[in-house]
């Protein structure tokens, strides 16, 4: 016996009902630019590692950017809208949807955040435009999971200005960014600052030959007696709490872009095994390869609750960060599986650009690594559930 499947087999439980008529128009406006705009180039700008800035000011004009900040120009959207932006985003690849959490969620939140009045007037207009892009240093050569250890350092000097000196690496978009947020160790703890990339001494270079995130930018940063003046500090970040609470935002984004991942990978294998024959009748005919979808979709539904549930909390204003960790743990963990059982279920042509779970599955292992490895969250929900400390 033949069943029709719905028009998306991988909702089993209806989850679209959960969500506004606001909620899917933003959805399904976000899904159409991924369609139009990003599917049909992005084996070719992964291919020959691309990242293509010509979309950013389109990003801008969708109202991408900075999506869940308000005021100073930025689109002022819920948590779950922006989560909704986020997986529809990473369905065509995680390099386009990290641009944004980058420019919104680490650079745009540090400033909105913790910057003065003249700063954010300054700046996040033109970056929720896509007219100023900005990157966030934080991650150092030998400091990734431990920024406490960092050995980029901010010195006073006695007319009040700063000079830094160090290196980042892993730094998104430096290298065709305007400004960057750049966190330094100073004589009163960690701090932010504001850097503009053409300042003296600011050097960004990107780093090559990567095997994931290839439509995407990743830096080396040196800062060689970097001059800066009083003003560039960000005035209300003080100590990792100001890096952590951007890190936060950009986890949240994390755990519905790894569904979008998951669920497109899914779509994919499912579409490939409903037409390859194989012994006379479609791969689709087989316990083992039904199995596979079934586990597929039912790890995408948990996952996309779990972030529904996270963003309707974030919402209410009653988000614990630990919460956090949670969704970034388990829906980059099952999504990066996912795209790899749905690789094997395409055989040979798997390996190809011509389908995305493999694609996918390479960059979910930046994702999964970015933004707090496995270990590092782990360790944050053991800590919570048990009490102690075990991270040294």
């Amino acid at each position: 016996m033949t069943t029709t499947t719905t028009a998306d087999p991988s909702d089993l439980l209806d989850l679209a009902g959960l969500f506004t008529e606001t909620e899917l128009e933003l959805r399904n406006r976000v899904r159409a630019f991924v369609e139009d705009r990003i599917r049909p180039n992005i084996a070719d700008w992964y291919e020959n590692a691309v990242f293509p800035a010509e979309i950013v000011p389109e990003m801008g004009a969708q109202g991408l950017l900075g999506m869940h900040l308000s005021g100073y120009g930025c689109p002022g959207r819920s948590a779950v809208e922006y989560g909704l932006a986020a997986l529809e985003l990473e369905a065509g690849d995680s390099g386009l949807r990290t641009f944004v959490s980058v420019q919104g969620s680490l650079a745009m939140s540090a400033i909105h955040k913790f910057g003065s009045e003249e700063q954010k007037s300054s700046y996040l207009p033109g970056m929720a435009a896509g007219e100023i892009i900005g990157c966030f240093g934080l991650t150092e050569p030998t400091a990734g999971s431990d920024p406490g250890s960092m050995a980029t350092t901010a010195t006073r000097n006695a007319d009040g200005t700063w000079t830094l000196n160090g290196a980042k690496r892993w730094i998104g978009l430096a290298s065709i960014a305007e400004i960057a947020v750049i966190w330094a160790a100073t004589e009163d703890g960690i701090r932010g600052f504001l850097v503009p990339t053409d300042t003296e001494g600011f050097t960004a270079t990107p780093i090559a030959q990567k095997l994931s995130m290839r439509a995407s930018i990743q830096c080396d940063i040196t800062l060689d007696e970097v001059a800066l003046p009083a003003d560039a500090i960000l005035p209300e970040a003080k100590g990792l709490k100001g890096p952590f609470s951007c890190l936060n935002e950009a986890r949240y984004g994390i755990m519905w872009g790894a569904m979008g991942a998951a669920r497109d990978s899914f779509e994919v294998a499912l579409n490939y095994a409903q037409n390859r024959l194989q012994f006379d009748k479609p791969l689709t005919a087989y316990q083992i390869t039904q199995e596979k979808l079934v586990n597929m979709a039912l790890e995408i539904q948990k996952g996309t609750l779990l972030a529904i549930q996270t963003g309707r909390l974030k919402d209410a204003g009653t988000l614990d960060p630990v919460q956090i960790s949670v969704g970034k743990l388990n829906n980059c963990r099952e999504a990066i599986q996912i795209c790899r059982d749905a690789r094997a279920m395409l055989g040979g042509n798997g390996i190809t650009l011509e389908y995305s779970p493999l694609r996918h599955a390479n960059n979910l292992e930046s994702v999964r690594t970015y933004e707090g490895t496995d270990e590092v969250h782990t360790l944050i929900l053991g800590r919570h559930i048990t009490g102690q400390q075990a991270f040294r």
